[in-house]
């Protein structure tokens, strides 16, 4: 049984370290401030000014004013501050961000990713992503293992345009959780249910299989 969105959340969640300052991506990579480990703290950060962003809120509480990088209502936790674009790139161009959570249409073996260019639609720029994997500490994609055709998004090399080069650390797909090293994609976990024999026949980049490979606690 492979996961759905939020079972990739949840098992990004578990990446996440008491102290850590983390920027999530639109899409998937939001879902992951619903699932903080309860005896952490993590500090979300949005590159559109919020400080202290906290889970997607219930229908009551609403505010159209709260809303993170991908035009979505959130919550901000006590505490919480807000600032201009410019002073929020300024903390993820100097280092500031421990961790970043960004989606992906490929990721290449070497840590390339490609997640700007959406094949046949139109976009208005390449968006904070750019800075986020030139800047941030750790990366981490999450995504789904394929495409709609059923196409691997794990390669050998990116056919799309760039967002950057050898920056993504790890992968969290519907399938497995994988690490990048110098010798390919590292088959960590799978999602439970899902045999080896699957997850290798939906990655086309080189994956190095161990004896043992233990399914995802989520």
């Amino acid at each position: 049984m492979a996961l759905d969105k939020f079972g990739i959340a949840k098992r990004i969640a578990k990446e996440l370290k008491d102290g850590m300052y983390v920027n999530l991506g639109i899409g998937i990579p939001t879902l992951v401030a619903n699932y903080i480990p309860k005896d952490i703290t993590v500090v979300f950060q949005s590159e559109n000014g919020i400080l202290g962003m906290g889970p997607y809120p219930e229908e009551v509480a609403i505010d159209a004013d709260l809303i993170n990088a991908g035009k979505e209502t959130v919550t901000v936790i006590p505490g919480g501050a807000f600032f201009d674009s410019a002073e929020s790139f300024g903390m993820i161009r100097a280092g500031k961000i421990d961790l970043t959570v960004l989606g992906a249409m490929e990721v290449s073996e070497q840590g390339d990713i490609a997640n700007w260019k959406i094949p046949g639609k139109m976009v208005k720029g390449m968006g904070g992503a750019m800075d986020l994997v030139a800047s941030a500490k750790n990366i981490i994609v999450a995504m789904m293992h394929t495409n709609p055709k059923g196409e691997s998004k794990l390669l050998p090399q990116c056919s799309l345009p760039l967002t950057g080069l050898g920056c993504v650390k790890k992968v969290v797909t519907e399938l497995a959780v994988l690490s990048i090293t110098p010798n390919g994609f590292q088959l960590l976990e799978r999602a439970p249910g899902v045999t080896v024999e699957e997850i290798i026949a939906k990655t086309a980049g080189k994956l190095i299989v161990p004896e043992f490979v233990p399914e995802m606690d989520i």
